[in-house]
């Protein structure tokens, strides 16, 4: 149970999510955006490709009225820092084409934040506008940082967005001939609008620092799997093995963690095994100061030096597509998750 707990602080959990795989997908943007930054097994591909180290994406929660749009965003933490928010809405294609020639094939698409909720004439703050052709249909992605900075700070300020459509012609004004996806059917549910939230938490440095009296992958072999099968056992009578890199597979599916984190399935975390004895070779890339430390230990100098430790000297971040416990997808990123090189140190 210690071990568990201990898992889910490095991994920022504090409370597990539900189990809603298969039965809920994740909105496409999010999976596209791990792929992006992320292989399959979810190590980091380049540094920077991600902005800030957290993506939260909100689904619209207003099913009934076409362009009113609402996001529940409690789930931001404390202390987590907002560096940018993304109201994304799929705009669909007008299916009547007209034969006029003076009709405009454009219209005035605004986004407002609603600063009250019930009236049916809402007080609203214009936040953005452009012009769209009435008869493309695609993703429309509108940058709504300050406000939604603001609802970070006061949840009460938040009553959602709306959206207004406005086409002129022979100095006639049509309003809302443009309609956006809502998720009122499993064809349009990939569709559905989204708040992405890019964000910096401040937590997970601290908390990714396993003290070395806690051995958390020694303790609990749930879902852990140190040696590759068919992996020969050393004796006690075979060659001293150098320092080198092993295989540590970390199996979401036996911790039990399957039903909520979409990708990846697991991981390969490696860590590293192996003595580090005199001569240190340029392989084990020991420091100077290991080197002097074997030297002594070898001589004999001093009772209490021991040998080097092998250990990961580079390490690389893991990237975790889950749903969290209110069933919005997010994107992490854990620095110093993957053992990329063991050395003598």
């Amino acid at each position: 149970a210690a071990a568990m707990q201990r898992l889910r602080e490095v991994f920022d959990i504090e409370e597990l999510p539900p189990d809603v795989l298969p039965r809920k997908k994740p909105p496409q943007f999010m999976v596209d955006l791990f792929n992006k930054v992320a292989d399959a097994n979810g190590i980091t591909r380049a540094p920077g490709l991600l902005e800030g180290d957290v993506v939260r994406s909100f689904e619209d929660r207003v099913g009934v009225d076409q362009y009113h749009f609402y996001f529940d965003i409690s789930a931001m933490e404390k202390g987590e820092q907002m560096l940018k928010a993304e109201f994304r809405v799929f705009k669909l294609k007008r299916t009547h084409l007209s034969r006029r020639v003076d009709v405009k094939h454009f219209c005035r698409v605004e986004v407002y934040e609603l600063l009250e909720s019930g009236s049916k004439v809402q007080k609203k703050h214009l936040i953005a506008s452009r012009l769209l052709s009435l008869y493309t249909e695609g993703w429309e992605v509108f940058n709504v940082t300050k406000t939604v900075s603001k609802w970070v700070g006061n949840s009460s300020s938040n009553h959602g967005l709306l959206i207004t459509t406005t086409h002129v012609f022979n100095n006639r004004i049509e309003h809302n001939l443009v309609k956006f996806a809502k998720s009122q059917g499993a064809l349009q549910e990939s569709r559905n609008a989204l708040l992405v939230l890019f964000t910096n938490s401040n937590k997970r440095s601290d908390a990714s620092r396993v003290p070395r009296e806690t051995h958390i992958m020694e303790s609990s072999n749930a879902g852990m799997s140190r040696r590759p099968r068919g992996a020969a056992v050393p004796s006690a009578n075979s060659q001293v093995t150098a320092c080198h890199r092993r295989e540590l597979y970390v199996d979401f599916r036996a911790i039990g963690w399957s039903g909520w984190i979409i990708y990846p399935s697991g991981y390969n975390a490696f860590y590293c095994r192996g003595s580090c004895v005199f001569p240190l070779g340029e392989s084990l890339n020991a420091t100077n100061h290991a080197t002097v430390q074997s030297i002594v230990h070898t001589l004999k100098l001093s009772e209490d030096v021991s040998t080097p430790c092998c250990v990961p000297d580079e390490l690389k971040s893991l990237n975790l597509l889950y749903f969290d416990d209110k069933e919005n997808v997010v994107l992490k990123n854990y620095k110093d998750m993957v053992a990329t090189r063991c050395g003598c140190h």
